[in-house]
């Protein structure tokens, strides 16, 4: 197994991991603030960096059924929040393929 490197994102405003500062997002890539996770105000990004996916799980969510996975920051293994896989309600088509990071375990680093 080779070495793996992590991402150091180039922008104004990077949203890093709240243990141990590594890069997780770019304010440009926020698609909405309008989300709660388990630690109450969450973002919907469209690209996230230096994170590992969990296993695929179905979760009730308050806006329906989803297939999601936990994202785990890739330094220091806490988990920061979760992947959208799939919905099932048309209507919340657009979360998949995107990312939720939740606010409490953020921290700006730049």
């Amino acid at each position: 197994m080779g070495l793996t490197y992590n991402v150091y994102l180039n922008s104004n405003r990077i949203y890093g991991c709240k243990n141990c500062k590594t890069h997780l997002g770019d304010h440009d890539d926020i698609i909405s603030r309008n989300f709660r996770g388990q630690h109450g105000k969450a973002y919907l990004f469209e690209n996230v960096v230096n994170v590992v996916a969990a296993e695929a799980v179905d979760r009730n969510m308050t806006t329906g059924r989803h297939v999601v996975r936990d994202i785990n920051c890739k330094q220091c293994k806490e988990t920061v929040g979760w992947k959208y896989d799939k919905a099932f309600e048309q209507s919340e088509k657009y979360k998949e393929g995107k990312y939720i990071l939740e606010a409490e375990l953020l921290c700006l680093v730049y």
